[in-house]
């Protein structure tokens, strides 16, 4: 049985974003490495992406107090 490896843009692909080595995903370590090129299955991607933190968690600006007596 072959193995099926997903490289960059596959898996921008499937996160449904255009790259996601240059917009700030700390990719996995790759499963695969052939020469410089790395590759992941798709189960490791899919594993870390739902393990990462969702939009906003643990940053940003505080919110706003609600002025309160007014």
């Amino acid at each position: 049985m072959t193995a099926h490896y997903l490289g960059i843009k596959e898996i921008g692909e499937r996160l449904g974003i255009k790259n996601p080595s240059s917009t700030g995903y700390k990719l996995p370590e790759p499963d695969v490495m052939i020469g410089r090129t790395r590759g992941w299955l798709p189960e490791t991607i899919d594993a870390w992406n739902a393990a990462r933190p969702g939009r906003g968690v643990g940053g940003g600006r505080p919110r706003k107090k609600p002025k309160t007596g007014d």
